[in-house]
Order: C-alpha cells, then structure tokens, then sequence
C-alpha cells in the first residue's frame, strides 16, 4: 500500500468514526461528511491518474461538485434547525414532533 492509499483511507476512516461516535453536535457531523467527501474525492482522482484514461477524469469534480450541493444543503438544514431550536445538538431534534 503506497503512502497516498494509506492516508486517503485513514482519512476516511478517521471522519466515518467521527460521524459515528461523536454526535453531539449536527455541524460536527456535517465536517464528518464532508472530510469523508474530500478523501473520496483524492481517492478518485488518484484513481483516474493511475489509471491514466481521460474516460473518467470528470468523475472526480463530478464528485467534488456533488459534495459542494450537500454541503450547502447541510447548511441551510444547520441555520434551519439552529431557527427554530435554538440549538444545533442532535439529542434535541426528534422527528415525531410538529
């Protein structure tokens, strides 16, 4: 495993357990995601450069831009609930309530 595969993994792996135990906060668990986009991200552009075909070298910003959308959509939810709750903790959010 070369350097780059190592860190791209770790990193994914880092942010996939942040998301998993660490929600306390919803902004913590949208930079979870998102630094598991960007390793996504490196990895596919990695990908792309080894294997040196111009096929899918629009993967990569595809993906880059996909994550832009779910990253602005994570806001606009942060500012929304942050509205109306008074608060960003996960534990206050319950769905069954009107």
């Amino acid at each position: 495993m070369t350097p780059a595969h190592f860190t791209f993994t770790l990193t994914f792996i880092l942010s996939f357990s942040g998301l998993a135990f660490h929600r306390k906060h919803l902004l913590s668990a949208l930079l979870c995601l998102e630094a598991m986009m960007l390793s996504l991200y490196i990895a596919m552009a990695l990908w792309t450069f080894q294997m040196e075909s111009t096929a899918a070298s629009s993967t990569p910003l595809m993906l880059l831009a996909f994550s832009a959308c779910e990253a602005s959509a994570g806001l606009a939810l942060l500012v929304a609930t942050a509205r109306t709750h008074g608060t960003d903790h996960l534990k206050t959010l319950n769905l069954l309530q009107c």
